[in-house]
């Protein structure tokens, strides 16, 4: 499970994509998520899922990468749902106490299942297709209007994507600890709830360890290298918008008002 989690990591490539400014990048998925929150119809979020996927295709990113994104947050997803499926209206196809069981309920539970599903691959793509530098300059000039309320936009991108870089090594480490620790006769897999979240407490503490003395050399060879922030910085690359990434605006766009289209014209709505 542990190396199933691909958040956060970057695979470079040279896919329509991945050469798209870092900014249009971050605008085009957060379209993209709000497309996913208006889908009303059936239509609608059938639309958004090919869309989802067609994104996958055209960013070269291999399928079982996107699905292992997904595969931790199975749980989650299972339990939305469930919650979901007893909150419909409407005349119960199956009753358990007071609890009931509708045909809204059920498409409010389809439609919560797959809005995450959708919205971790959409999120997911920005990490795999944009290397951590791009991504902290892309957040940094999307911010830069906060810089009239003096709000230091440099050190919140640069935390931001710090954190996002952190994962993949964390979980690495994770990997790590647990197989030292099965290799000294510990075990994490048998047993309850409680005794499996006992068992974890000797990964935690070396984990939360590591973590900090990661963070402490980071800082410091941050200070040895003169690191002072954004003020006065230069670019080794410096983002220009391309015609590829108006035409990936202009298409968003498109997409989102067909999917207003089609919560308009099918009546099929949750």
């Amino acid at each position: 499970m542990i190396s199933d989690i691909t958040i956060g990591q970057y695979f470079p490539g040279n896919s329509f994509v991945h050469k798209m400014d870092p900014r249009m990048k971050i605008i085009v998925m957060v379209m993209l998520i709000v497309s996913i929150f208006i889908c009303k119809s059936l239509f609608a979020l059938l639309a958004v899922t090919v869309a989802a996927f067609l994104l996958v295709f055209i960013s070269q990113i291999p399928i079982k990468t996107v699905l292992k994104s997904i595969k931790p947050l199975a749980i989650i997803i299972i339990i939305t749902s469930l919650l979901n499926l007893f909150y419909g209206d409407g005349e119960a196809l199956v009753q358990i106490g007071k609890l009931k069981i509708t045909e809204d309920g059920i498409m409010t539970a389809l439609f919560m299942a797959v809005r995450i599903i959708i919205l971790v691959v959409i999120s997911s793509l920005l990490t795999y297709t944009t290397s951590p530098t791009e991504l902290t300059d892309g957040l940094e000039r999307l911010m830069k209007p906060l810089k009239i309320f003096k709000i230091d936009v440099h050190s919140i991108s640069m935390t931001m994507t710090i954190a996002l870089r952190f994962i993949p090594t964390l979980i690495e480490e994770i990997d790590k600890i647990m197989s030292a620790q099965k290799s000294r006769g510990a075990d994490m897999e048998s047993g309850g709830l409680v005794h499996r979240a006992k068992a974890l407490i000797p990964v935690l503490i070396p984990l939360f360890v590591s973590a900090f003395r990661r963070a402490n050399e980071l800082a410091y060879a941050m200070e040895c290298r003169c690191y002072g922030g954004g003020e006065g910085r230069t670019k080794m690359k410096v983002m220009k918008f391309s015609f590829r990434d108006y035409i990936s605006l202009v298409t968003v766009i498109i997409f989102i008002a067909l999917i207003i289209l089609l919560n308009h014209f099918f009546t099929n709505v949750i």
